[in-house]
């Protein structure tokens, strides 16, 4: 099968990881098109995935826009069409990735008569998208797409909640190789002593800093912890959110954090220093389509934390495999977190599980497999 695959991101986040592994079963035979320039596609060579860049030129039309800013976009969109379109033609059909390639991959489709496939990463509600953007998503896959793939329970219910056609949807959860979640004891503590996460309780917080991804919870959660319960944040801004990162660390030294908080940017080795942590917290405050972090916190054995939202809760069974949280409560996250703290030997046990249970249950090998049924179905 050759599939022209879109995204519309140059930086790799958890829609285009995922891409990146249904990608690699097709290489020899398909492309990655993306609408933006980055480090995604030295991500992609790396794998030996062929890629081209349809446009460097940034597509105005964010989650938040409004229709005027949108019918702004008319113009620069266009030509962009026409170069998918266009290349499009040489391929079996288009997988769009994330929403600004389904708009971009609807309009090539009806262009080149290639069938559309929408891989749904996201919560289609007010939550994350406006009025506007929600009307065009949801239109342009009912009345284009063959296939919607919705990487959650949670995100195909908001999608037909919006408006989208249930008989078009299949939920597919993201899969993940199991393998490179395996590190070495040896790996490990020499990460925790150049890292100096030996001395404490270290607590890992993994994702872009955000408002909604709610660090600040955290840190909030931290004042109600002993001295010794430290935390790290891996990643930073990505869509012009830097203001939120300077308030991140404004609020650090309002609360006393200075020796207890660590600020460590994008880093690579997400696996090691997930293994590295006594335990992994995510806070989002509204609800995650999935949490790819949840899972890659299992699969490394470390004890995760979740907020009780969206597809974290169709991943976690509080006391089973995990805890959940509600989401924008830090007292009651604190509480979570002295109760993993004080009973390290029944946190063992079930981070065991959850380990045991994510590598079945998310094998990379078998979610490719489903999807590929699934696409063969409509070419």
């Amino acid at each position: 099968m050759k599939i022209l695959f879109l995204d519309q991101s140059g930086t790799p986040g958890g829609a285009e990881l995922c891409l990146l592994d249904i990608a690699k079963p097709y290489r020899e035979h398909s492309i990655v098109g993306l609408l933006a320039d980055g480090p995604f596609r030295a991500l992609l060579a790396q794998h030996e995935i062929p890629t081209t860049v349809f446009t460097t030129q940034t597509i105005n039309v964010r989650k938040e826009s409004s229709l005027l800013t949108s019918l702004r976009s008319t113009s620069q969109l266009l030509p962009l069409v026409q170069a998918v379109a266009g290349t499009a033609r040489s391929y079996d059909l288009i997988y769009a990735n994330t929403p600004k390639a389904l708009v971009i991959g609807a309009l090539a489709s009806l262009w080149s008569q290639r069938p559309l496939v929408y891989h749904l990463h996201d919560i289609i509600s007010p939550d994350h998208f406006s009025k506007i953007n929600r009307t065009v998503l949801v239109t342009l896959a009912n009345r284009v797409a063959k296939l919607v793939i919705a990487n959650s329970q949670a995100s195909q219910t908001a999608f037909v909640a919006a408006g989208g056609r249930s008989q078009l949807c299949r939920v597919v959860y993201n899969g993940f190789d199991s393998d490179r979640y395996v590190i070495a004891p040896a790996e490990t503590e020499h990460l925790r002593t150049t890292l100096a996460l030996t001395d404490g309780f270290w607590i890992g917080h993994f994702s872009r800093l955000s408002p909604w991804k709610g660090q600040h919870i955290l840190l909030k959660a931290l004042t109600l912890c002993p001295d010794d319960t430290k935390a790290i944040l891996v990643g930073d801004a990505l869509f012009g959110e830097d203001e939120y990162v300077l308030e991140l660390h404004r609020q650090v030294k309002q609360l006393g954090l200075e020796g207890r908080v660590r600020f460590l940017g994008f880093r690579s080795d997400i696996p090691q220093l997930m293994s590295a942590c006594n335990l992994v917290t995510h806070t989002s405050t509204a609800p995650e389509p999935f949490g790819r972090v949840i899972v890659e916190s299992m699969l490394c054995g470390t004890p995760v934390i979740a907020a009780a939202a969206g597809g974290a809760t169709e991943l976690i069974d509080t006391g089973e495999n995990g805890w959940l949280c509600p989401p924008g409560e830090p007292e009651i996250l604190a509480k979570v977190i002295l109760t993993c703290r004080s009973a390290p030997q029944q946190r063992q046990q079930i981070a065991q599980l959850a380990q045991e249970q994510a590598r079945d249950r998310f094998d990379i090998a078998a979610i490719n497999t489903l999807i590929a049924q699934h696409l063969q179905s409509i070419v």
